[in-house]
C-alpha cells in the first residue's frame, strides 16, 4: 500500500508523558519519540537524523541522541553509523501475538473493574478519553497516541498490579498503528477515539457484559489498525475470541 499522504506533526515543545508519568527530560523525549513510533509518523526502514527529529519536535538534537538510544535498548530503532537511526519493523506475527496477550490479560482486568474500581478513580480517567477525542477531531496523532496510552494504563493501573501495567506499557510501545493515519483520512478515527468515552460509562455503570463487548471490539480494532499498514488479500480474520 502507498504511504499514506498527511501533514508532519508540528513542533511539540510539551513533551507528551506517556503513562501520565512524571519523568525527565529526556524520558519526555523518548516518549514523544515512541507516540511518533507508534502512530506509524515514523516509518519503518526509513533513517532519522537526530538534528533531523530534533528540528521536527522543537527540541536540542543532544537529548533526542540519547533517547534514541534508550529505544535502540527497546529494539524499536536501530543504530545507522554517521546517518542516524532506522525504525525497525514488526512482523504479522508479533502482531498477533501481542494482540492475544493483551486480549489475555487487559479484557478480564478491566472487566474485573466493573466490580471493583471505584467510580471517583474511573471518573478521574473521563479528561484523559476527551483528550483523545480531541486529538482525533484534530487529526493529532501523537497526541492521540499519547492521551490513550495514559487512559489504558491508568485504567489497568486502578487493579493494583503494577507489573501488569509494566508489561501491557511494553506491548504498546512496540506496537506499530499504521492504520491510524487511513482512519483519520477516511473520517473513522473519531469513532475509535469515542469507544474510551463509552467503556467509561460501562464501567461506572457496573455493567461487565458491555465492558467485555467494548474491550474485545477496541483491541479487535487495534489488531485492525495494525494490519492496515500492508493489507493483505489472505490474510485470515482475527477469531472474536482470540482479539
Amino acid at each position: 500500500m502507498p504511504a499514506a499522504q498527511h501533514r508532519s506533526p508540528a513542533a511539540v515543545p510539551a513533551l507528551p508523558t506517556l503513562g501520565g508519568k512524571k519523568s525527565s527530560y529526556r524520558e519526555r523525549v523518548a516518549d514523544a519519540l515512541r507516540a511518533a513510533l507508534i502512530a506509524g509518523e515514523l516509518r519503518p526502514g526509513e533513517v532519522y537524523s537526530a538534528p533531523t527529529l530534533a528540528a521536527r519536535f522543537g527540541v536540542s538534537a543532544t537529548p533526542v541522541r540519547e533517547a534514541m538510544l534508550d529505544l535502540v535498548k527497546e529494539g524499536l530503532v536501530d543504530t545507522v553509523p554517521n546517518k542516524g537511526f532506522r525504525v525497525t519493523d514488526v512482523s504479522e506475527k508479533q502482531l498477533d501475538e501481542y494482540t492475544h496477550v493483551r486480549a489475555l490479560v487487559e479484557i478480564p482486568t478491566v472487566v474485573e473493574l466493573a466490580r471493583t474500581a471505584d467510580p471517583v478513580s474511573l471518573e478521574a480517567l473521563r479528561p484523559a478519553a476527551r483528550e483523545i477525542v480531541r486529538a482525533a477531531v484534530a487529526g493529532d496523532l501523537v497526541a492521540y497516541v499519547d492521551a490513550d496510552t495514559r487512559f489504558h494504563l491508568g485504567l489497568l493501573a486502578l487493579a493494583g498490579n503494577a507489573h501488569l501495567v509494566e508489561v501491557v506499557g511494553d506491548l504498546r510501545g512496540r506496537s506499530r498503528l499504521y492504520g491510524l493515519t487511513a482512519l483519520l483520512e477516511a473520517g473513522r478515527l473519531l469513532a475509535s477515539a469515542e469507544e474510551h468515552l463509552e467503556l467509561l460509562d460501562a464501567l461506572v455503570a457496573r455493567d461487565e457484559e458491555a465492558v467485555r463487548e467494548v474491550m474485545t471490539r477496541h483491541i479487535g480494532h487495534v489488531r485492525g489498525l495494525w494490519a492496515a499498514r500492508q493489507p493483505r488479500p489472505d490474510a485470515r480474520q482475527p477469531r472474536p475470541d482470540a482479539r
